[in-house]
């Protein structure tokens, strides 16, 4: 594993002990620099003076959740950095919140409860295999689809697309 000892997080989360336990995982990896905030609206303002390489983010929180908090990093006219890497951390790994959090425009979604090597790999991912991002009218975020499907025969309406898009002139 890479060195990750330069990395600066945020944590946000409402649950102390979950915080600690976090952190503790974190800088056992070597990370030292973890800033802690208790929901999302102390997390934008921790943003405002302090801007980290990623943030780990929980979905249910009071009085700005971990959603709310993604969509307005992602398309808030005064976020700092609207690429900001952003996983999710939850305890509720319904299909319906793995889609809501990335509709929001999360990188990574991890369940708890967490091991180390969940945690690590999802930062590893965001670092060493970021999916580019995507501008619809409707969504501002990483790439949603995690591979190409081989045989998809929908429209291609990305410029990425276009090398894979079959050649009409051949026929």
């Amino acid at each position: 594993m890479a060195s990750l000892s330069a990395l600066k997080i945020l944590l946000v989360d409402d649950n102390a002990h979950m915080r600690a336990i976090t952190t503790a995982v974190l800088q056992s990896a070597g990370i030292r620099a973890v800033r802690e905030a208790s929901d999302g609206a102390a997390a934008l303002a921790v943003l405002r003076d302090h801007l980290p390489d990623l943030v780990i983010v929980d979905f249910n929180m009071f009085p700005l959740d971990g959603v709310e908090f993604t969509r307005l990093v992602r398309n808030s006219p005064d976020s700092a950095n609207p690429y900001l890497p952003i996983i999710m951390m939850t305890g509720h790994s319904e299909k319906s919140r793995v889609y809501e959090a990335r509709d929001a425009g999360v990188n990574e979604f991890v369940v708890k409860p967490i091991t180390a090597k969940a945690i690590l790999d999802r930062i590893q991912a965001v670092i060493f295999q970021p999916r580019p991002f995507v501008k619809t009218d409707d969504y501002f975020g990483p790439d949603r689809r995690r591979r190409q499907a081989p045989n998809y025969k929908g429209p291609m309406r990305r410029a990425s697309d276009q090398s894979r898009a079959p050649d009409s002139s051949a026929a």
